[in-house]
């Protein structure tokens, strides 16, 4: 039996402790960037009426996406709306967080899948325009059918009123489909463009900042 290394951890497990810790770390730092950039939202109020902000929240979430793995985008996208929630509040019943949440989700995991498949700047911008893609059509589908039908019972608004916010952009909306497509759906093609485009001019230079680094042994520390 060797004594030398009773009571001492093994090294495979300090190297796992090691690499979980910087994993939670970074994660942790990345949601809250997110959290701030989420505070600095503005409306796009040529294009979708003034309630729709545009944030660069979901940027810290692709970084960490590509960086770490798509499970932390989900927790930092995760992590954000609820330290939202906690220093803001909720104005709509916690639904506007959970749709954040969700749309987060669509745009960050498929770009984050197809990137992990294989490393490049090519499959980089295939990951990001599918995310993209998923953005808009989630984002249309949960807006036409939940969104603004319950924005509209939450705050008393007609949906006329709401369908009237779209027309006076864009005279072609008479409906709350034609305000999804017109409006909301170009919106989040901004989005995700915007999200994507800041994201493949960073991530190289951080990338080695945001990787989880193999521990050394410690034969090898102090060298």
């Amino acid at each position: 039996m060797n004594r030398e290394n009773d009571g001492a951890p093994a090294p495979k497990k300090v190297k796992n402790n090691h690499k979980t810790l910087e994993y939670a770390v970074k994660t942790g730092i990345l949601a809250a960037i997110a959290t701030v950039l989420m505070f600095l939202e503005f409306p796009l109020s040529f294009l979708a009426p003034p309630f729709y902000k545009l944030d660069f929240s979901d940027l810290a979430a692709m970084l960490g996406a590509f960086a770490l793995g798509p499970l932390a985008g989900v927790i930092i996208e995760l992590i954000k709306n609820l330290l939202h929630i906690l220093f803001v509040g909720t104005s709509t019943a916690y639904v506007g967080e959970l749709a954040n949440f969700v749309t987060g989700c669509f745009l960050v995991v498929p770009a984050a899948l197809i990137y992990k498949r294989k490393k490049s700047r090519k499959t980089a911008l295939i990951g990001m325009s599918a995310g993209t893609l998923s953005l808009c059509l989630v984002g249309a589908a949960l807006n036409g059918l939940v969104l603004i039908p319950f924005y509209s019972k939450l705050y008393n608004l007609p949906l006329d009123s709401i369908i009237g916010m779209g027309s006076a952009i864009f005279p072609a909306v008479h409906d709350v489909w034609s305000l999804v497509f017109l409006c909301v759906v170009p919106f989040n093609l901004i989005k995700g463009v915007a999200d994507s485009a800041v994201t493949f001019i960073l991530y190289k230079h951080l990338s080695p900042i945001l990787h989880v680094k193999e521990p050394k042994n410690p034969e090898q520390q102090g060298k």
